[in-house]
This record gives C-alpha cells, sequence and structure tokens, in this order.
C-alpha cells in the first residue's frame, strides 16, 4: 500500500503536475462566487459547475450539481476501494466573502497572482484553495494506480460565508447517500509551517439583541433629565449586570452545563500557549483581560464568553444636541463550548437580562442566530490517523488545538452523521482570511496534497 502513496505523491510533485495543479486552482479561483450578494448568484452556480465538471473529468460518478433551498451542493463519490474499506467524507465550501480592489487590494481579488512563493486572490485558503487539495490528492492515486485506499465521498456547498442556512436539511434529507465512516475537513490554519495543526474542538454560538426603551420619542434632557430614566443609561446599567467584577459572567446556570477541561486537554493547549506579549502584540491593547483561573489560550478557546459587538443610542453626529435619547440598543454573542445549548443559553440570558431591568423601561430581548459547538476526543483512532499523515506526509508532528471560532456544520455532521469530524488544516493563521489581500502559501498547497494523500493511507490502515 505504501507504495501506492508513493507514487502517488511523486505524481503530486512531479513540476509539470504541480504547475497544472496551481493552474486549476487558478480557474476556480477566477470565478467570484459571493454567495451573499444576489447579483452574484450566477457565479456561485458557475462555481459549482466548474467543480462538478472537474470532477467528472477525474472519473468520479455519481457528480452532481445538487439543488437547495438556496445555493447548491456539489457532490461527487468514487467507492472503488470496495466496502471492506473504510468511506471518508470531505466538506469544504466553493463560496467566498465579497472582495474589491477598493478594499485594500494590492492586485485584483479575482485574478490570482502568485508573489514571493504566496498565491492572492479571494478564496485562496478559504476554502477554494485546502478544498482542492483532496480533489488532488484523489487524482493523484486514479492517475497512477488507478484506483485509492479508500472510498471517497466529496460534499461541497455554496452557503458557508452565510452561515450555511440549507446545509443541515440537505444532510438530513441525503443521509444514505452521504453516509461514511470520517468527515474531513479543511478549513483551518496553523500557527507556522513548522507547526501544523488539527483541531478538535469549535465553539458554538448564542447571538442576541437586547432593545431598551423608554419615552415614546426623544425629550429635552433640561426638560426631562433627573425625571426620565435614559434608556442609554439604563441599557449600560443592565450590560454591566451581565459580568462579575472577576471577569466571569454573572448569569445564572450559565456555567453549568459546561464540559471541564482535563489535565490532558490542559497540557495539549499550553502546547499551543499564547503569551501576554502576543496578545498586545497582536491586538494592540495595553493588558489582557479576563478569569485569571485560566490561561489566554483557555479563555480564547476552550471557555464560554459573553462579548458586546455592539451598542447603539442617542446623537453621535457632529455638535451638541441635548437628548434623553427614546431607546438604546446593544448585540451581543456568547461563544459556547461542549455540553453547552445555545437555546438554553439564550433563554438564561433572557432572563437575566429582564431581570435587570428597572421598572423604568421596556425591555426586548431577540435571538437572532445559533450555532452547536463541537468537540471530538482527539484519541478517536481517525484523529490519530491524522497525527500520522502530517508526520509522514507534512514532515512534522501536529498539536490538537481548541478553536475559538464557530464552524455550525462540524457539530451537524458530529450528531447527524455519528462520525468523528477530522479538522486538518492546511492554511497558516496570517493568510487573510476575509480580509484584503488573502494568500495561500504555495508550499502548503503542495505539502497539504501530500499530506492527504497519506491520509487515505491511514485510514485504509484502520481496517486492515
Amino acid at each position: 500500500m505504501t507504495q501506492l502513496s508513493d507514487r502517488a505523491r511523486q505524481y503530486a510533485r512531479a513540476p509539470a503536475n504541480a504547475e497544472r495543479f496551481l493552474a486549476e486552482l487558478f480557474e476556480f479561483l477566477r470565478i467570484p462566487s459571493l454567495s451573499g450578494d444576489p447579483a452574484h448568484a450566477a457565479d456561485v452556480r458557475r462555481a459549482a459547475e466548474w467543480l462538478a465538471e472537474h470532477m467528472r473529468g477525474l472519473g468520479l460518478d455519481k457528480v452532481a450539481v445538487m439543488e437547495t433551498a438556496g445555493h447548491p451542493v456539489v457532490y461527487g463519490e468514487w467507492l472503488g476501494a470496495g466496502p471492506e474499506q473504510p468511506t471518508f467524507l470531505v466538506y469544504g465550501h466553493y463560496d467566498v466573502v465579497p472582495a474589491a480592489i477598493e478594499d485594500g487590494w494590492s492586485t485584483p481579488p479575482f485574478e490570482p497572482v502568485v508573489k514571493n512563493g504566496r498565491i492572492y486572490a479571494r478564496g485562496a485558503t478559504d476554502d477554494k484553495g485546502q478544498l482542492f487539495i483532496h480533489v488532488k490528492a484523489l487524482e493523484s492515486y486514479l492517475k497512477t494506480a488507478g484506483t485509492a485506499p479508500v472510498n471517497v465521498k466529496f460534499l461541497i456547498e455554496g452557503e458557508e460565508e452565510v452561515s450555511s442556512p440549507n446545509l443541515k436539511p440537505f444532510i438530513e434529507t441525503h443521509l444514505d447517500l452521504l453516509k461514511a465512516d470520517v468527515c474531513v475537513i479543511s478549513d483551518s490554519s496553523m500557527p507556522s509551517i513548522d507547526r501544523p495543526a488539527i483541531t478538535h474542538s469549535l465553539r458554538g454560538m448564542t447571538y442576541i439583541e437586547v432593545e431598551v426603551h423608554g419615552p415614546k420619542q426623544d425629550l429635552h434632557s433640561g426638560f426631562f433629565g433627573g425625571a426620565v430614566h435614559n434608556p442609554a443609561l439604563a441599557l449600560v446599567e443592565i450590560l454591566s449586570g451581565l459580568y462579575n467584577p472577576d471577569h466571569t459572567i454573572a448569569v445564572p446556570g450559565f456555567y453549568d452545563d459546561v464540559a471541564p477541561l482535563t489535565p490532558a486537554e490542559r497540557e495539549m493547549i499550553a502546547r499551543n500557549d499564547l503569551s501576554e506579549a502576543s496578545l498586545k502584540e497582536i491586538t494592540g491593547v495595553p493588558a489582557a483581560w479576563g478569569d485569571a483561573n485560566y490561561t489566554l489560550r483557555e479563555r480564547v478557546s476552550a471557555r464560554p464568553t459573553l462579548d458586546i459587538n455592539g451598542l447603539w443610542s442617542g446623537w453621535s453626529g457632529p455638535g451638541p444636541k441635548t437628548i434623553i435619547p427614546a431607546k438604546a440598543g446593544a448585540k451581543l454573542s456568547s461563544r459556547l463550548v461542549a455540553n453547552q445549548n445555545p437555546h438554553k443559553i439564550y433563554e438564561l440570558l433572557k432572563a437575566r437580562i429582564e431581570a435587570l431591568a428597572p421598572p423604568t423601561v421596556r425591555v426586548e430581548v431577540r435571538l437572532l442566530t445559533t450555532g452547536e459547538p463541537a468537540l471530538i476526543p482527539f484519541d478517536l483512532p481517525a484523529m490519530q490517523a491524522a497525527v500520522r499523515a502530517y508526520e509522514r506526509g507534512w514532515g512534522a508532528t501536529p498539536t490538537f488545538v481548541r478553536g475559538g471560532g464557530s464552524i455550525p456544520i462540524v457539530a451537524d455532521i458530529y450528531t447527524l452523521m455519528q462520525i468523528p469530524v477530522v479538522m486538518m488544516g492546511y492554511g497558516l493563521d496570517d493568510d487573510g482570511l476575509h480580509a484584503p489581500n488573502e494568500s495561500y502559501s504555495v508550499e502548503m498547497f503542495q505539502r497539504g496534497i501530500e499530506t492527504a494523500i497519506v491520509y487515505m493511507e491511514e485510514l485504509a490502515g484502520l481496517k486492515g
């Protein structure tokens, strides 16, 4: 079996093939598949059709652009390894966020260029470049041996950048089609090229909006100040009541379901520690903040949070305007960890805010969006196979990390399909995803293909 992977890696490494892989990726990147902009709906579909046609050209079966209530899903499969071998499902997304030269790009965002060993284009790392790694890894087997060590299915969506509103229903409807032993996602990153990382946890989300209403209209503060409770003041009083002096969250029941960190987990997190000096350099803040019982890396990845994302009220234009505003509002997000239920957290936050609200104002609390947290044990065989794949294909031993962000579909796949989700990121933390001049290292693209080739072999060994 190792001979098959060696030949596949040599194929991927051959200069002519490596150059062609990049040229094909560039074709993919040139399509402005902006899922959040209705004006680009045709481009989103064009990207889906391009990817489907590319898969057909490699000999995949059942390749289809499958409809959803929004943008389509691209599906394809190769099951030539036979039923006795594992099947792994590759998830990725072909949609991207907006980008324009006036945003600060040095080159047109949908005309990829290579500078200093990096591909500059929107979607280069998030996620066209990373998902394409798995397409090229499978090609490398099929074009050399005519077979692969495991069965492969692709589930590539076009709505990840707009929170995947139609993917969960799609999965629920197509559980038999998507049946697999493990799901692999490459849509994450590592600190540096010599420090690969496997993300085994992502936080969930409860996002709410709070609105405080006072008088029926803005009032003259000279006539009514001191007699009418200012809604802006009431709002900040309510918000301050959501936090304790030690920077923990003062919402009864908020921490009840939090899965405690084991010593092994804390030791693993410490391998990717974040110093206060680094935090200050990255963010520009004068000092760190938070629960002193946890390290900085634990605070930003393994503990739940409650953040104020926006505030509005009163007059903010030039010059004075002495009013008592009629209302004030805030948006709050809570990042959640394993075992926390987003809807339960919403009810707890709502109850606490309503309890803090004085009778002098009226308060509305609205739920805007939710996402489930995900925690995948890192001692699962499929996860340990990924470790060996990085060691052989990448050339370094990865660490397991907890991601501070949210990818709700990870929890959906883990729960609905009852299979482990292995997040093998091949990007860098500083690739600039969602930012001007997003880029992706050519070397990491190539090493990612070799690692994905080896991972198929390591998965096959689980049933050997």
